[in-house]
């Protein structure tokens, strides 16, 4: 069995592999309603907020988005207390038991911090996931493990630096992350400043594309983890939250870096929606140069295959990229 095989086993272990295109017939738009209805909200009394936001909706999964939405135009990621999860992070990352059970005691802390001010790291986000679809009646998890996004690159020493969860719905687990939902924190003068964006594409995301940047450590055997699956992980291409829309998922070549001669043609290939109609391209950046590409294009069934023949040495950073965002990123040799 391949490793991708393997490393997406591993995110769909339990029960059936299950996605938010299950609820295709859903209207969210009551659901995201109500929450912005109680923004602003008190955390004091989570089960009276809870009922707030969960009475009206009749659906399982509408309550669950309400929830979700909620959380993540509510609450603001901490980076301060990012920053020291990660150090401790560093000091266990040669001990996952022990991480499990450092990780297990702060997070009562890191909940009472939120109640009072609503700002929290990814633990809280995905604590007050659990504490909230709990009260609503739905089983509900945190998963540590490892995320990787196109400015957090990971080494195979790098310490788990992450939290999510999965809901149980119709006897289905479904994967979200409100953390990654609720904006992202950028550096403006040497400042660390949290700029709220929500973005529901990691709301019940489809598992084969969120295990491309999610890799979970609390499996059966807590204190192990498949080190051949994780270098996989580690190897593979950035992918952009954007394609989570669609989804799009990057197929072929496996790894990020790729080393070949001059004259080789290269065939990048991608799954996509039966419905997927954009123009899809390639953007070629060699010594900070950078030009749009468009490559040999061939469609199959929920396939696209984009080739492009390298005549010239060098190292390129090729980007595949529709008109309106980047899907992921590799970086070429041609030797």
């Amino acid at each position: 069995m391949r490793i991708s095989q393997l490393l997406f086993m591993l995110l769909c272990t339990i029960t059936s592999i299950a996605q938010r295109s299950d609820f295709q017939e859903i209207d969210f738009t009551k659901a995201d309603s109500i929450a912005l209805k109680y923004k602003g909200a008190s955390l004091k009394n989570i089960p009276v907020l809870t009922h707030n936001l969960t009475s009206s909706l009749q659906t399982d999964v509408e309550k669950i988005r309400a929830i979700y939405t909620w959380i993540g135009t509510n609450i603001e990621n901490d980076y301060s207390s990012y920053l020291k999860i990660s150090h401790k992070r560093k000091r266990l990352a040669k001990d996952r038991q022990a991480f499990l059970n450092w990780n297990t005691g702060i997070t009562p802390k890191i909940f009472k911090a939120l109640l009072e001010h609503k700002k929290t790291a990814c633990t809280g986000y995905a604590y007050l996931v659990k504490e909230m679809t709990n009260l609503a009646g739905f089983e509900c998890d945190i998963i540590d493990g490892y995320g990787r996004t196109p400015t957090l690159l990971l080494e195979e020493d790098s310490a788990p630096n992450h939290s999510w969860n999965r809901i149980k719905v119709n006897n289905k687990w479904y994967w979200c992350d409100a953390t990654w939902s609720a904006g992202e924190t950028i550096i403006l003068n040497g400042e660390p400043m949290f700029n709220p964006d929500y973005f529901d594409g990691y709301f019940f995301a489809e598992p084969e594309l969120f295990s491309k940047n999610h890799f979970p450590i609390n499996t059966a055997k807590k204190d192990t983890i498949n080190t051949e699956t994780f270098k996989s992980f580690i190897k593979a291409p950035v992918v952009y939250k954007e394609t989570f829309i669609e989804p799009i998922i990057s197929i072929a070549p496996k790894n990020m870096h790729n080393q070949i001669t001059k004259g080789t043609s290269v065939s990048f290939k991608l799954k996509v929606p039966d419905d997927f109609n954009e123009n899809i391209h390639l953007l070629l950046n060699k010594g900070g140069g950078q030009k749009v590409i468009e490559p040999t294009i061939t469609k199959e069934e929920r396939e696209i295959i984009l080739q492009h023949t390298f005549d010239k040495k060098g190292s390129y950073d090729v980007h595949i990229s529709t008109k309106d965002y980047l899907v992921a990123t590799y970086v070429i040799k041609v030797k």
